[in-house]
């Protein structure tokens, strides 16, 4: 799995889309420059994104009609327009077509990214609130009802931050969770005392796991924790 999130980028002006590719790829994105709509859409189709930034006005496809291609292939794809318009019309139709946010130039690129951010904490909750119920090792978790099934047949009820951070986990079950990821999907800020909040959180599930040796949630230096299932447990790669 991997927790870089995609992001395809299609704008016509060369010297902006360098810059924004280059400072989303700063940030820890994997950007995918593309300087036209069908080229975007060739792109797409090849290696689809977790999100598309798509200026309107593009020769050969504009970012309406690449947009409405992209949607008909994958309908979940979340998508931001850029555009220099502020008509009303413009706008409706970019929302008609589904457009998850729409961005009037000039922009700041520290503003486009907090709006991807939030973007994409809303597909991950939304993918929280998919699961229903999930084994690891000894144990199962059913989602909705916060419960959690030890091995001796034991149920425990968790918090909804437990909750959260549970499933998040195993979302990215034998692999790393990014530690600052978590903290902007579940507590939105990553300061220090929501970091602090997490480290309470992980100890407590880390006392509710212990029944297994089999499950466990590790530290991964500088990086952030995994939680080890047996590997047939684990959530399938889309």
């Amino acid at each position: 799995m991997n927790e870089k999130t995609r992001i395809l980028l299609c704008e016509d002006d060369e010297s902006l889309g360098m810059l924004l590719r280059e400072y989303l790829q700063a940030k820890g994105y994997d950007a995918e420059l593309c300087n036209d709509g069908e080229a975007g859409y060739r792109a797409f189709v090849k290696d689809p994104a977790d999100i598309c930034v798509l200026d309107v006005m593009m020769p050969k496809k504009d970012g309406f009609s690449l947009a409405r291609d992209i949607k008909q292939t994958s309908p979940d794809t979340p998508i931001v327009f850029l555009t220099a318009k502020t008509l009303k019309e413009d706008v409706f139709e970019g929302f008609k077509i589904g457009a998850d946010d729409y961005i009037t130039k000039p922009f700041s690129m520290e503003e486009l990214t907090l709006r991807i951010e939030a973007i994409m904490r809303r597909v991950h909750i939304k993918k929280q609130s998919d699961l229903d119920v999930f084994k690891m090792g000894g144990f199962t978790y059913e989602v909705k009802k916060q419960l959690l099934t030890l091995p001796s047949g034991e149920v425990k009820k968790l918090t909804t931050k437990e909750s959260e951070l549970l499933v998040l986990l195993y979302q990215h079950a034998n692999d790393v969770l990014q530690r600052d990821f978590a903290l902007k999907t579940i507590w939105v800020d990553d300061n220090y005392f929501n970091a602090r909040s997490m480290d309470v959180y992980i100890t407590k599930l880390r006392k509710h796991l212990k029944d297994d040796p089999n499950v466990e949630i590790i530290n991964v230096h500088g990086k952030g924790y995994k939680l080890v299932v047996p590997s047939q447990e684990a959530p399938a790669e889309n």
